[in-house]
């Protein structure tokens, strides 16, 4: 039996049958990724295998360096020949690592390649995938249709033109709906000074210089409305942590102006700042209907000396902690809602161990005001979470707190093309989690329900709630 089959990573029959049925064959509403609009209107095909694979992907390159590989291999100027079997070294060590399954999905759903890959036979998938590599199927628009994919949300920055979403959206040739959204990293920027350039391009974009916070209010307002014409219905927010402080309104017109002016404020005074701008920023969103993501507790770029050798978002990333996250979760949504400002929200947590955190604090502002059920979710299982303990660990949280049968379900949080079978990963998962409760005769093996709880799961729930 080949390793991929219908069971894997499924241990009942309970949970083969809902997988099967039910969840394999799903459409993907892949509602946050990082592929690149650009690249999908181009379509340009992959020059080979190593350049799908391995090029900008941090995952593989933390797990080559830990394969005792050198950066020339990883990074570096090594021909892609080089590269690809220092990786197919690298994935016979990966036992454990969710790597070594997603390399196996990826092999078997796109190049029908059933072969374990590893330190001797590299050269004969390499050359299997690289034939394959030159046929129209695989370049990324091909990818995405044969994957199933009905939706995509990249990420984007609020002075972007979304050029390319605009053409890819006239272009009735592809029915793939490719969806921006809008992610202002720039708006809580540690540094004073990128924060001042971004105020002035920020005016000049709009037509107006921005003097003050209503005025910053109302500019962003504008990039807003801008990027709901181009179809997005999501905001994304990537802060290390969540520190809320609050301060009077006088206080937050001067902090601005400081920071504008590119002068540097104390912590707490970019606590206060940070906290009134996510408020002004929600008002938006629920306006708009969208949703707001916030992801959060990651340490990024911490090796300094590779920093500066091979750039940032290079494999050196680490999940962090923080001092009083509940009560300034709790506090930033009380402060969001008090405003009648707080949208759907989603809240992603990279360190596991406030799972429950997250859950109970979403539960404290479920309500029936947006017209779907649990607004405000607690997101999937991401970055150092999309493993089978994560996801589970997550899955378990959600469902002691709130309700499972409302989660939005999977994404891919990824720049491949390729990137799709985490989806058929999550779904699997899901199936045996929900699976061996049936079979343990923790809930009833009643069809209907877990018919629909699957689907909603893996599909319906995320079609209603970002209301594409």
């Amino acid at each position: 039996m080949n390793f991929i089959n219908d069971r894997f990573m499924i241990n009942n029959e309970a949970g083969v049958r809902l997988y099967l049925e039910v969840a394999k064959d799903l459409p993907i509403v892949d509602y946050h990724c990082h592929l690149d609009a650009k690249e999908i209107y181009e379509n340009r095909p992959f020059a080979d295998i190593s350049q799908l694979w391995l090029s900008g992907d941090h995952y593989k390159w933390r797990a080559m360096r830990a394969n005792g590989i050198d950066e020339r291999f990883i990074t570096g100027d090594a021909s892609p020949e080089e590269k690809f079997r220092a990786w197919a070294e690298t994935v016979e060590a990966a036992f454990g690592n969710p790597l070594y399954h997603w390399t196996h999905l990826e092999l078997n759903r796109y190049f029908d390649c059933n072969t374990l890959l590893d330190g001797q036979n590299w050269r004969e998938v390499m050359n299997h995938c690289n034939r394959l590599l030159k046929e129209d199927d695989f370049k990324p628009r091909r990818l995405m249709e044969r994957s199933g994919v009905e939706v995509i949300c990249t990420t984007d920055g609020p002075l972007d033109t979304l050029e390319y979403h605009r053409l890819l959206q006239e272009d009735a040739s592809f029915a793939v709906r490719v969806l921006p959204t809008f992610r202002p990293d720039e708006v809580f920027s540690e540094s004073a000074a990128a924060f001042s350039r971004f105020i002035e391009q920020l005016g000049q974009l709009t037509g107006a210089a921005i003097g003050s916070f209503a005025q910053f209010t109302h500019a962003i307002g504008q990039r807003i409305a801008f990027f709901h014409q181009a179809g997005c219905r999501i905001s994304d927010h990537g802060p290390v942590s969540v520190d809320y402080q609050a301060a009077e309104a006088a206080q937050i017109e001067a902090l601005f102006s400081r920071k504008a002016a590119g002068n540097a404020l104390s912590a707490e005074e970019e606590a206060q700042l940070n906290s009134a701008i996510f408020v002004m920023l929600a008002g938006h969103y629920r306006a708009k209907n969208w949703a707001m993501q916030i992801h959060f507790g990651a340490i990024r770029d911490n090796n300094s000396r590779m920093r500066q050798r091979v750039g940032i978002n290079s494999g050196f990333d680490s999940i962090g902690d923080q001092s009083r996250l509940a009560a300034s979760l709790n506090q930033l949504l009380d402060a969001m809602a008090r405003a009648d400002a707080l949208p759907k929200t989603i809240l992603y947590n990279l360190n596991a161990s406030y799972n429950d955190v997250v859950a109970s604090t979403i539960a404290n502002f479920q309500s029936a005001e947006h017209g779907v059920k649990s607004p405000i979710q607690f997101g999937s299982g991401w970055w150092f979470n999309d493993t089978r303990r994560g996801m589970e660990s997550q899955l378990n949280s959600l469902a002691d707190q709130g309700l499972l049968m409302h989660f939005v379900g999977m994404l891919t949080d990824s720049r491949s093309f390729v990137s799709y079978p985490r989806h058929d990963y999550f779904r699997r998962i899901l199936c045996n989690l929900i699976g061996g409760w049936v079979e343990r005769g923790e809930v009833p093996n009643n069809q209907a329900i877990l018919t629909t709880m699957i689907r909603n799961i893996c599909y319906d729930n995320a079609n209603r709630y970002f209301n594409f």
